[in-house]
């Protein structure tokens, strides 16, 4: 017999032939759930910077800066919107994105050269050492029944500490030439950069992927009420495997995006990676309650802080203004949440 999960806080699950019923178009899922309020900071952000300093702020060069910047965090964001939005969190994607560049450029040096052959199996093995973490996530999550808070702290130690292993605590900062000319500083028809590219596209795919499939109508499910899905008879463990893989192999990647642009692995840059993603995807709109959120909203909360980053050293403001901005945008976004799903509790 199967059973049709409604979830509360969010319409836009399932179709007709899945054990969610579809209440509204395809299209219009795209756009569920994404915040306009914090969409309409990031715009009055853009304006008064751009109202400051012109000619700086608003240059192609600039733009260039700040969408790299954003990149890997992008990258980070749309994996983690998939966790959140089932309830879970996922602290280990820093720590596996410094081990995925670790085993990945350990692999093409191994291997010597300098062409695409080597920078593919250089991308193959930092997005296995990715998704294999992430597995191990997720089987712990969701078979073990271990929280997903303990589990992620503990591979982020697990993680980092096996990358410090490998690499005696010294970066390898011997990477193939190619991998940083052509993808870390390459540029598409000489103007918009690989990394923002790449990154761009993980985010569509990630955003088409959550609002027009089955899989993301799945996660949108059990982040709503898992034991409804479990009781139409969907595989809920399979799925969080799934999703937290995926979270795995998409840090796995951004270890390879920081690769290439830095052109080295850059072990002791990245401790506060987990929380960057965790804060630019709850700014974004997503939920931490579970159920609630869209890629689309993790874009406009990743480039919050970077357009922030970059405004205050433009206009010469200490930096440091940018993590007290970012704080109370995040304490901000999770109040509304809270207001929300107490107007929706109430109906």
């Amino acid at each position: 017999m199967s059973m049709s999960v409604q979830p509360s806080n969010d319409p836009a699950l399932g179709a007709e032939s899945d054990p969610v019923e579809e209440r509204i178009p395809r299209w219009r899922r795209l756009l569920v759930a994404s915040n306009f309020q914090i969409g309409l900071i990031l715009l009055a952000v853009v304006i008064v910077f751009s109202l400051l300093r012109p000619a700086e702020f608003t240059s192609a060069d600039n733009a260039r800066n700040v969408a790299t910047d954003a990149a890997v965090l992008l990258v980070l964001g749309t994996g983690m919107t998939f966790v959140i939005i089932t309830a879970g969190i996922d602290l280990s994607v820093g720590g596996v994105l410094v081990f995925s560049g670790v085993v990945g450029a350990r692999a093409m040096n191994g291997m010597g050269g300098n062409d695409w052959g080597v920078l593919l199996v250089g991308l193959a093995v930092c997005l296995a050492s990715g998704f294999a973490w992430g597995a191990l996530n997720g089987l712990l999550v969701a078979v073990a029944r271990i929280p997903a808070l303990i589990v992620t702290l503990g591979t982020l130690g697990m993680s980092m500490g096996a990358a410090l292993l490998i690499t005696g605590g010294v970066d390898e900062r011997s990477v193939p030439y190619k991998l940083v000319t052509d993808v870390g500083t390459g540029r598409l028809f000489g103007q918009i950069p690989w990394l923002v590219v790449v990154a761009f596209a993980v985010a569509l795919v990630g955003g088409v992927a959550l609002a027009l499939t089955r899989f993301g109508r799945y996660t949108y499910a059990i982040g709503s009420n898992a034991e409804a899905v479990r009781r139409a008879g969907i595989s809920v463990p399979r799925h969080l495997i799934k999703v937290y893989g995926l979270a795995g192999l998409l840090a796995g990647l951004a270890g390879y995006l920081s690769l290439a642009r830095f052109g080295t692995t850059t072990v002791g840059g990245h401790g506060t990676d987990n929380l960057n993603a965790i804060a630019a995807v709850v700014i974004g709109g997503t939920s931490l309650f579970g159920g609630i959120g869209t890629v689309i909203g993790t874009v406009i909360g990743v480039f919050i802080p970077a357009v922030l980053q970059n405004g205050f050293v433009i206009v010469g403001v200490q930096p440091f203004w940018q993590q007290v901005a970012v704080g109370a945008v995040l304490i901000a976004a999770v109040f509304f949440d809270q207001l929300r799903r107490g107007r929706i509790s109430r109906k």
